[in-house]
Order: structure tokens, then sequence, then C-alpha cells
């Protein structure tokens, strides 16, 4: 008499072989409210764990057995909280945690050195830790939408970055630290209380902030007179109170007009 193998059992089955085989494990949409056991299970053979858009809440502290992984995208959960040993996930080089809870990062995150990317928007972030300028490697750094008052000083030791996000918070000024980031090509910070870009210097390829700070941004570090601006600014273009502005180096440019809109 043959036995009986339910399909769920046999699904689930076939589901964690592909997961062996490929290294991939990837449940987006899936409903889940407390991360799976089984993926725990694979310890060293996950490389991309992808679980966006569920509603769970906690991550075990038992990720730390996977190891071997390089994307984590937690994205549009319920988490609140990361776990300290976090950390241990040495090979991490993708993380996205963007729209959660999460409140706080651990001081645990500057171990991730091999991390190229981290995109952590649409949290309640309120500060970053200093930890993160231990992160040599990273790439793009997004942490637009939380609660921002301002950033760390550190940040400025992730010499690789080339890509700050932090539109949508509450940040009034820099850390002069930015300068030393020379790969950075974009800094975006729209719709933030930024009131001068201290010693920028035009290191800074395109910056969005709000208009009504413009001039002031602008004299304060050294541009001088705006009939002088076009061999500074390679395009302004303002429209209603938030614009891009792009600023390049004087040897850059060639002549190109510029158009300021009216401000009321």
């Amino acid at each position: 008499m043959g036995c009986f193998v339910s399909k769920n059992a046999d699904t689930k089955a076939s589901r964690v072989a592909r997961w062996r085989s490929t290294g991939i494990v990837a449940l987006r949409d899936s409903k889940l409210k407390t991360f799976p056991d089984e993926i725990l299970e694979l310890d060293r053979v996950v490389r991309t764990l992808d679980l966006t858009h569920n509603r769970i809440v906690d991550i075990p502290v038992e990720i730390s057995k996977l190891i071997n992984v390089q994307r984590l995208v937690l994205a549009e959960n319920l988490i609140e909280r990361l776990p300290v040993n976090l950390g241990k996930l040495q090979s991490l080089k993708l993380m996205n945690l963007d729209g959660n809870r999460i409140t706080s990062l651990p001081d645990e995150l500057g171990q991730l050195v091999r991390l190229e990317r981290l995109s952590i928007s649409g949290n309640l972030l309120t500060s970053l830790p200093a930890t993160i300028g231990s992160l040599r490697n990273l790439v793009l750094l997004n942490v637009s939408n939380n609660k921002l008052q301002s950033l760390p000083e550190s940040v400025g030791s992730c010499f690789s970055l080339e890509e700050l996000q932090a539109n949508d918070n509450l940040i009034e000024d820099l850390p002069s630290s930015v300068c030393n980031l020379s790969h950075l090509k974009s800094l975006c910070l729209d719709n933030n209380n930024v009131k001068q870009l201290k010693n920028t210097e035009r290191k800074v390829i395109s910056i969005g902030i709000s208009a009504v700070y413009l001039i002031d941004s602008l004299l304060r570090i050294g541009i001088g007179p705006l009939v002088l601006l076009q061999e500074f600014l390679d395009v302004i273009h303002l429209e209603s109170m938030v614009f891009p502005i792009i600023i390049m180096p004087l040897w850059s440019l060639s002549q190109v007009p510029y158009y300021v809109a009216d401000i009321e």
C-alpha cells in the first residue's frame, strides 16, 4: 500500500529543494507573519533572501546563521527593530529595509564591512549610529522619509559613497565631513530644513533643497553674486518650492544658460 504525501508537503519540499539548488529564497507577497524556520535551516546555502511585502514583525537572532547571504530584502513589512547579531552577516552586500517601522539601527551595523547598498527609507529613524562610518565599501545610502535631524560626522568615512539620499527628513545642516566623500555624485535633501551647506564646496554633483534657502546657502558657501552663478552652475531650475540643483566643477562646464523661475 503506497504512502500518501500531501500536496502541501510536496510543494514545501520542492520549494526547499529549489532554494538549495539556486541559493535564492523569494517569498514576496506571501502573507507571512513570522520569519520562516525552514529558511534558517538552510544555513550557508542562502545567497539572496527576499521577503518583501509581508507582515513580519520580528527578525530572529538566528538570522546570523545565514553567513553567506549577500542580498537581504525585507522591505514593506512591520519590522520594528533589528537583532544586534545582524553584524555577523559578513558577506552582505545589499540590504533593503524600506517601508518598515524601525526606530533605530544597532551599532553592530558597522560590522557589515562588505555592504555596498543600504536602503532604509520610509521608517522612523531619528538618528544613525556613528558606526556607519565603518562601511567603507558603501556606494548607496538611502535614509529618505525618516525623522532624522542630522547625519553623523562619521558618514564622511564612507569613502566609496556615490549616492546619499536623505529626502523628507528634518535635517538642518550637513556634517563638514561630507567634503571627504570624493566619489559622491548625488546628494538628495529634498523636503528638509537645510539652511546652509557649510563647506560642501563643489564636490557635490546634485543637491535638492528647499528653494527658500537657495540664495542664503549659495552665498554662505562662497559662490558669490547671482550674476556669476553660470561659472559654477550647470543648471538651476526652480519650480515652486522644491527643485533640483546641479553643481559641477568649473572645468566641466560649457556655456550653458540657466533658468530661475519666479519664487513668490
